[in-house]
């Protein structure tokens, strides 16, 4: 008797489809999971019933919330996949008030969703069950997801899993852009010069970008350190790595911490847990 597999469905909402494709790179899962629905892959018109539904992308137009709060009624699970699903991702670029103007400004818009006032995460609109940050997660982190590994104990921070030497007697007296020089492999790229939150962002990417010397960004969020605790919590140990590790002026490290560099995803990250809105409990996050 052939084995029924779980079935699960993935809804892509406005995003940039990163995260699919790094799902599809993947191939543990399909002897383990039927995949039912995937625009990117699949057509139907609609999500059907399914055990997991991933959902990745913000709620950036009408279409986008209609298409979520329809298509959670045949989930048994709800899972927000990407920096998009949970904080805007880049499409939070779009929250800029010029950008928006110009598009609003357009008189004939024949055949497009009507576009919302900012873009936003996906449980603003629904209850998730569990979350999986990254831009996009990796190919590893999906299979943790799907199948979860009891033996998998990932490390803390990102900078963990770097794995550089971090030397107290090399202290840049300014930061470098991120992809200026030939960073040294052996050793911690703050002290090379280059803004790296690694030290304060979670874990699970194995240190992808920083390895190969590009510096974190924060796509996967904070720490469990951080991600239950006011925001200001986690903007200000960042800050304080940059102020113990390296002598560049104060001024600089916050011109550095609102530059599009970092903070497109810093920012988004450090805003999602609003007066209005209670921080996202760690168990929840893969």
């Amino acid at each position: 008797m052939t084995r029924k597999l779980p079935r699960f469905a993935v809804l892509q909402l406005t995003g940039c489809a990163g995260c699919e494709v790094s799902l599809l790179n993947s191939t543990e899962w399909l002897h383990q999971y039927e995949l039912v629905y995937m625009p990117l892959v699949i057509s139907a018109n609609s999500v059907p019933e399914v055990d997991v539904l991933l959902v990745s992308g913000g709620v950036q137009t009408s279409e986008d919330r209609y298409k979520l709060t329809h298509a959670i009624h045949n989930a048994k699970e709800i899972v927000a996949v990407g920096t998009c699903a949970i904080s805007g991702g880049i499409t939070n670029l779009g929250n800029r008030n010029d950008v928006r103007e110009s598009f609003l400004s357009q008189a004939e818009q024949h055949y497009l969703p009507h576009m919302l006032p900012k873009i936003r995460p996906i449980d603003d609109f629904v209850t998730v069950d569990r979350f999986l940050p990254g831009c996009p997660p990796t190919p590893q982190l999906f299979m943790q997801l799907l199948m979860p590994d009891p033996e998998y104990k990932p490390k803390r921070t990102v900078c963990q899993e770097c794995g550089r030497k971090k030397l107290r007697d090399m202290k840049p007296d300014h930061f470098f852009g991120a992809q200026q020089g030939q960073p040294d492999p052996e050793i911690c790229l703050i002290n090379q010069g280059y803004p790296c939150v690694g030290t304060s962002t979670r874990a699970g990417c194995d240190a992808l970008c920083t390895k190969p010397g590009h510096p974190c960004v924060g796509c996967r969020g904070p720490s469990d350190a951080f991600i239950e605790k006011d925001a200001d919590k986690w903007m200000a140990s960042v800050q304080k790595v940059f102020e113990t590790m390296t002598n560049v002026p104060p001024e600089e490290i916050q011109e550095v911490l609102r530059s599009p560099q970092l903070s497109l995803f810093l920012f988004q990250f450090a805003d999602y847990d609003s007066k209005n809105k209670k921080p996202r409990p760690k168990d929840k996050i893969v």
